[in-house]
């Protein structure tokens, strides 16, 4: 019984990002005890790592479910989304990858005047339709069936075709040395391409992004002009910042 309820917690945990014991205790309708148990042993697996209250993810190869992505944090992608959306004027031209952060950047910019939108997520670009004042130019290549993101050599190909003002990416992890890490390496392909053909590279990210990790690396933060998050981590990670140059927003402050 409690190897088939870990298995369930485990599938639970890949759906939604985290849980936490209370939720755990009223599905399963067994005592705290008996979840504290089952997370504990999924944890000595490594296969989830303990947060107060509950547990969440370890996979450093799996990544989180869209919809979990799209709401974990959602209140600060939010706010960083506002905050990019005032580094970028009216009659600029800019790629936006693929990101739960970056869509809600898009959403903060459908006020802009006469924007030159490219994006391999089939997200932003349905959120940026609509708004006859700006263009939106979406890549071709594969779309990945989990969150419309469009990805491969094809989408490398379109990217390199165009030279841009500004440059929004996310990124699935932060690493303390500064790495830029993420999932799948053919999205990571057009990421760096991305930040070799814009004159301005902001990096939207949420502080969670730092409690993660990812195996393939998308890049280093010497490579990115502005950081724009809820906060730093630490003053280490601050003073690595500052030693690149790197302009930091923080919406929390």
């Amino acid at each position: 019984m409690a190897s088939n309820r870990q298995q369930l917690i485990l599938d639970i945990v890949r759906e939604t990002g985290m849980v936490s014991v209370d939720e755990l205790v009223q599905r399963f309708e067994v005592t705290p005890q008996s979840i504290r148990k089952d997370l504990n042993a999924l944890c000595e697996a490594r296969l989830l790592t303990r947060t107060h209250g509950g547990a969440r993810l370890a996979s450093s190869v799996e990544n989180m479910s869209y919809e979990a992505r799209r709401v974990l944090a959602s209140d600060h992608k939010l706010a960083i989304g506002r905050a990019v959306a005032e580094i970028i004027p009216d009659n600029a031209s800019l790629f936006v990858n693929i990101g739960t952060t970056t869509e809600a950047v898009a959403q903060a910019l459908i006020h802009h005047q006469n924007l030159m939108v490219i994006t391999n997520n089939i997200n932003v670009a349905s959120l940026l339709r609509p708004y006859r004042q700006n263009k939106v130019i979406i890549a071709s290549g594969e779309v990945r069936s989990s969150d419309g993101g469009i990805v491969g050599e094809a989408a490398v190909d379109f990217i390199n075709q165009f030279k841009v003002d500004f440059a929004v990416i996310g990124s699935s992890a932060i690493d303390g040395d500064g790495a830029l890490l993420d999932f799948d390496y053919r999205e990571v392909k057009v990421s760096q391409a991305i930040i070799s053909n814009a004159r301005h590279v902001i990096l939207a990210a949420d502080s969670t992004k730092h409690e993660r990790t990812a195996p393939v690396r998308i890049g280093h933060v010497s490579q990115i002009d502005t950081f724009v998050t809820d906060r730093c981590p630490d003053r280490d990670f601050q003073n690595l910042l500052t030693s690149f140059d790197v302009r930091t927003i923080e919406t929390d402050h």
